[in-house]
């Protein structure tokens, strides 16, 4: 592999490593975030309830590898052979969702409430295959992502309960060199175990946790970015109105490269700290907030001196507006399949990053969610972010070896919006139309070599149309 190719791959993974926190949101399904919006009446299967699903859905992509539209002879993403590519896109999601029986299949006569069981269960499982029509770079690019979840709960609503989940998610990742052999496609297997205690009447509870979480890197490019993450939690909850808590929330991880010395860009191992406390719940029937403020550390390998920390206050802010009767305040019997809520809010936290160790988030948002007459559903989310990243450094002998600073810190803001509409015709069958639009706002441009830069700014807009059948 020549030095020129070399560089492409580096600046490849700068522009779809250091924006995966966006494209990762970006390419889910409206419809699979949520499974309210996914799950008809479904079959039953013994104690087990069945839905399956498929979606069909056609549409444009302006900017699917992320690419700069700014022109230069020294600019990687914006040289003649690099501009932003736009075609169509054909995407085609089965999926399918097992769990034990829900609420209203469990209750032997009408109107009265159904004991829990020993066990509650729900598994999902979808995928999503893409194929685009354009420029032979995009063709290239048909692939398929999967996701797939599973969680146990032993003893539920009991004093003691026990839960043990596991799941894996394959993520295709857009990279501005449009070569698929030295992509930067993800395989994330995650597994965990979680102990809830509930004393006396319920009012509060206390839940201990543990999580690991693998990032493998499936072309030999992104290899050396391979990493493995632990996490220990502890949460304790409150209650002291009817839908109103106190809590506490505690994180410690620890993350870890597997072979970093392969990367031309410094990496760190880390200790991630989070700790909050705040406050969650209904003010009013109709009105809800949520306020929570706390620590945040990154804790990277101090041993060198490339390693930037975040360590800062981390917090968030929501107020949210029923449109509709909210469920834990109504009679079950009359609510429709979702919540119809307008909320907004603000966080701040940070993220680890491959572009500078980390970046933190100042994030405001919006989001707008109405299902009405049983048929139309309307969701529309929003928000503007602030990431700020640290000094970036690269390594000359590998992703821990001598580092040199390429960069001073610098601030990226991302605009992002996604609007989707859906037509029931029955419950069974919809139609639906999906319109996403991001971009990034910066005037940094990352040297990478002598005369060698990547600009930071870019745009995307993409807007799909389909049908899908679920029950």
């Amino acid at each position: 592999m020549s030095q020129r190719t070399r560089k492409y791959l580096a600046v490849g993974l700068f522009a779809s490593l250091a924006v995966s926190f966006a494209t990762k949101s970006a390419h889910a399904q409206a419809w699979l975030k949520d499974r309210r919006y996914s799950e008809g009446p479904g079959w039953r299967v013994g104690d087990f309830e069945l839905h399956p699903g498929i979606g069909g859905e056609v549409g444009y992509d302006s900017n699917w590898f992320l690419r700069s539209s700014k022109e230069g002879p020294n600019i990687i993403n914006g040289a003649p052979n690099n501009a932003p590519t736009d075609g169509a896109t054909f995407r085609l999601t089965p999926s399918i969702s097992l769990s034990t029986l829900g609420q209203q299949r469990k209750e032997g006569i009408e109107g009265a409430p159904a004991e829990p069981g020993a066990i509650a269960f729900r598994a999902g499982l979808s995928a999503t295959y893409r194929e685009y029509i354009g420029k032979a770079e995009l063709r290239d690019q048909r692939n398929v992502s999967v996701n797939a979840d599973a969680r146990l709960d032993i003893f539920p609503k009991r004093p003691i309960t026990f839960s043990i989940l596991a799941g894996y998610v394959r993520t295709i990742r857009p990279n501005v060199v449009g070569d698929p052999s030295v992509g930067f496609n993800t395989s994330n297997p995650y597994a965990g175990a979680e102990l809830t205690w509930t004393p006396n009447n319920g009012t509060f509870d206390s839940t201990v946790g543990y999580n690991f979480n693998a990032t493998l890197f499936e072309q030999s490019a992104g290899a050396p970015f391979t990493n493995l993450r632990h996490e220990f939690a502890l949460r304790n909850r409150w209650r002291f109105r009817p839908r109103t808590a106190i809590f506490h929330e505690s994180t410690v991880g620890i993350l870890g490269y597997t072979d970093p010395n392969r990367s031309v860009n410094f990496l760190a191992d880390s200790i991630p700290l989070r700790t909050k406390i705040g406050l969650n719940g209904l003010i009013t029937p109709r009105f809800a907030a949520l306020a929570s403020v706390g620590y945040g550390g990154s804790f990277y390998d101090a041993a060198t001196p490339a390693a930037r920390q975040f360590d800062s206050i981390i917090a968030q802010a929501e107020a949210r507006f029923y449109l509709t009767d909210n469920p834990e305040t109504s009679d079950p019997g009359k609510l429709s399949l979702t919540q119809s809520s307008l909320a907004v809010g603000y966080t701040r936290d940070f993220e680890n990053s491959y572009l500078g160790n980390f970046y933190g988030v100042d994030k405001g948002y919006l989001s707008l969610s109405y299902f009405f007459g049983g048929r139309v559903l309307l969701s529309l989310t929003g928000g503007v972010s602030a990431l700020s990243y640290p000094d970036v450094f690269l390594s000359a002998g590998g992703g821990t070896g001598p580092q040199t600073k390429v960069n001073d810190s610098f601030t990226v803001v991302r605009p992002e919006a996604q609007l989707f509409g859906e037509y029931r015709f029955t419950d069974s069958f919809a139609v639906n139309a999906t319109f996403t639009y991001m971009q990034n706002i910066s005037s940094t441009q990352i040297t990478y070599g002598p005369g060698q830069l990547y600009d930071m700014s870019w745009n995307r807009f993409t807007a799909f149309a389909g049908a899908r059948w679920f029950l």
